[in-house]
């Protein structure tokens, strides 16, 4: 069997546990709201302008308010969902995977006829296997540079749209398989407008990929391990590789075994770690800004060389700033959407408080030996002569440290209270799973446009 066969094989089972559709509708909702609070962005308008005219008319619904082809919607969608880098990450995946995974989904949806739990059920399998694709390559794959939202991303959503339009093993398969010569993208894009195109990218790609395995496209079925295919090509790594004979015995969904982590913060990931930590001793010592005279940052490689911006110039730039989010954080107890503004640049880009912020990474050798991911540590020292650390391994949001309900809700007032009844949509979403239709989706798209 060929390992595109086994994950088709693997992504085809249903999954009846309460945990995980509970969790992928938390994921699929979080989606959403990011949606909605991209749509303004330039990226997004920009990615509208380049494709919406040329786009044959079709009704799939984009979040800007317009209605356009499936591939357009996705393009849109995708880049929306990741615009403000407010999107959920998943480290099997090496991903921002649902931003990829919904906006595909809902490309390819009739909102008045597929139900909830199909929604749930395509987003499960689309999870699945960019987790298996991602297994198979590992995190060098990441370090190396390659973003894994548009490469794992662009097969592993395959599966998910596959799954939504219905198609069986065999041609799911083959959507892997043709979705491999889509798989593109490099981190050295990151805090630039095309970082969160890389998204609507993806989405872009599983559609194509999908509707080609639907038409009877062919591609090479051991593209994935054979040789000049996926693995040898991206894996950086040589040592990983899939072994199709035990990939069905992991016990229990990916989605509760690793988790999807939804973002506390609107940044880059590689900061919220330390972000987090350093909340954590604000809490605990109660200090503020003033009292600051250093802060020292250890992250991962791969960490270290996301964030390239140590006195960022823009909004863009300051999502991947370490510096930025760092000082943010100190003067406010919290980082929210409104620290990303061009207006908010005006203001915080010139805080003397960046100039007190170091980073560093751990060695290769380091990382290397490590069994498993070595801690993101912050040291704070404090006018006063005092040295405080803390050391995390989980942010805020994962299976670890789970969001409460609060943190949800308050999220998608975040990134949706300008919309007419924001609560009342959050609360009507909350039913996804049973909801028989998607017209709840309908709804969300015309408060965010009305």
């Amino acid at each position: 069997m060929t390992v595109a066969a086994a994950i088709a094989q693997v992504c085809a089972r249903p999954v009846t546990s309460a945990k995980a559709r509970l969790l992928a509708r938390d994921a699929i909702i979080d989606t959403l709201a990011c949606m909605v609070a991209g749509r303004e962005d330039v990226s997004t308008k920009t990615v509208f302008e380049a494709f919406a005219p040329t786009g044959s008319a079709g009704e799939a619904l984009l979040v800007t308010g317009e209605t356009s082809n499936p591939i357009v919607a996705a393009l849109v969608n995708g880049t929306a969902a990741h615009a403000l880098d407010y999107d959920d990450n998943f480290l099997p995946g090496m991903s921002h995977a649902s931003a990829v995974i919904v906006p595909a989904m809902l490309a390819v949806a009739d909102f008045d006829k597929i139900s909830g739990a199909q929604l749930v059920d395509a987003y499960l399998a689309g999870i699945q296997a960019q987790a298996l694709i991602g297994d198979g390559v590992g995190q060098a794959h990441y370090t190396a540079g390659w973003h894994g939202t548009s490469t794992i991303g662009s097969i592993g959503t395959a599966v998910a749209v596959a799954h939504l339009l219905g198609l069986d093993e065999e041609a799911t398969a083959r959507a892997i398989t043709i979705a491999v010569s889509y798989a593109s993208g490099t981190k050295g894009q990151f805090g630039t407008l095309i970082k969160p195109f890389h998204a609507g990218m993806a989405a872009r790609n599983a559609v194509e990929a999908a509707l080609l395995a639907k038409a009877g496209m062919q591609a090479r079925p051991d593209i994935l391990e054979g040789a000049q295919g996926f693995h040898s090509l991206f894996a950086g790594d040589q040592r990983r590789g899939w072994k199709t004979e035990t990939m069905a015995e992991a016990a229990g969904h990916i989605i509760e075994t690793a988790g999807v982590m939804p973002k506390k913060h609107p940044c880059c990931g590689s900061t919220h770690l330390i972000v987090d930590g350093l909340l954590d001793l604000m809490r605990e010592h109660d200090f503020t800004a003033e009292d600051v005279e250093s802060v020292e940052a250890l992250v991962g490689i791969a960490n270290y060389r996301n964030l390239t911006y140590p006195q960022p110039v823009d909004e863009m730039q300051a999502r991947f700033s370490m510096q930025y989010c760092v000082a943010r954080a100190l003067r406010a107890g919290h980082l929210s959407l409104a620290d990303f503004t061009p207006q908010a640049m005006q203001h915080y880009a010139g805080d003397t408080l960046l100039s007190c912020v170091t980073m560093l990474s751990y060695s290769a050798d380091e990382e290397r030996v490590a069994q498993d991911k070595l801690p993101h540590i912050v040291t704070v020292k404090l006018r006063d002569g005092r040295v405080l650390t803390a050391s995390r391994n989980y942010a805020v949001g994962s299976l670890q440290e789970p969001f409460t309900d609060a943190d949800r809700f308050g999220k998608f007032m975040d990134c949706c209270g300008g919309l007419s009844d924001a609560a009342g949509v959050y609360e009507t979403l909350q039913a996804l799973d049973n909801a028989p239709d998607l017209r709840a989706l309908k709804l969300l798209f015309s408060s965010a446009t009305s």
